[in-house]
């Protein structure tokens, strides 16, 4: 859970920077649609919300 609610603070102000900014790429384009996914909490937001619980717990291995 507080991977989920911390991932959706960073991609909101993430979103939010690139909106200010007036630049919408590719990469800002992820960022929107996880941002959506999770905010949204669909069917697909638990398995969006695995991969980046699983990534997460490689990063203090690395």
């Amino acid at each position: 859970m507080v991977v989920t609610v911390s991932a959706v603070v960073l991609l909101g102000i993430i979103v939010f920077i690139l909106l200010r900014g007036g630049s919408v790429r590719a990469w800002p384009a992820l960022a929107c649609t996880g941002f959506g996914y999770f905010l949204a909490s669909n069917g697909a937001a638990p398995v969006i919300a695995d991969v980046i619980s699983t990534v997460t717990g490689w990063i203090p291995s690395i």
